[in-house]
């Protein structure tokens, strides 16, 4: 091998390790946590964490709560429709039956993120704790993603 042509293959190989991946994945339990995401804010106001989870188990199980070092505060939220207009609600957990998988969306169940303690920069990571009744807890990292994002920058 030449060693342009070496130099040009370690070159690449850098590169490559240096850019972040398109889908990350976790596992907590018997639950796969695909892309978690959330769009870019600003500080001292509200954010949104988005991710697929799916129940590979044969037991029901629910996610409990959230935190971050990222905001004051952590919820639950769905969205339901009341007459013509949407509104979130709290709620108290996101069960996930065995062998499911549920989306949280823009529209649909999320996390919360209220007071946020500095700005979500676009193309930043945010940790996020996430506690399930029986997977116990995980450490995920939330993709941020442009301010408008609906999640289809990403695999889901």
């Amino acid at each position: 091998m030449t060693t342009t042509r070496r130099t040009l293959l370690i070159a690449a190989a850098a590169i490559a390790t240096a850019m972040p991946a398109i889908a990350h994945d976790y596992t907590a339990g018997d639950v796969a946590i695909g892309h978690p995401w959330t769009r870019a804010a600003g500080a001292n106001g509200t954010g949104a964490g988005f991710m697929r989870l799916r129940n590979t188990g044969g037991q029901p199980d629910r996610l409990i709560s959230a935190s971050t070092p990222a905001a004051r505060t952590v919820e639950l939220h769905t969205m339901i429709r009341d007459g013509d207009v949407m509104r979130m609600r709290p709620v108290q957990n996101i069960e996930v039956a065995p062998g499911e998988t549920v989306e949280l969306r823009p529209g649909g169940f999320h996390i919360m993120m209220i007071g946020l303690t500095a700005p979500m920069n676009q193309g930043g990571r945010v940790p996020l704790t996430l506690r399930f009744e029986r997977a116990g807890e995980v450490t995920v990292e939330l993709a941020v993603e442009a301010a408008g994002a609906r999640g289809g920058g990403h695999q889901h």
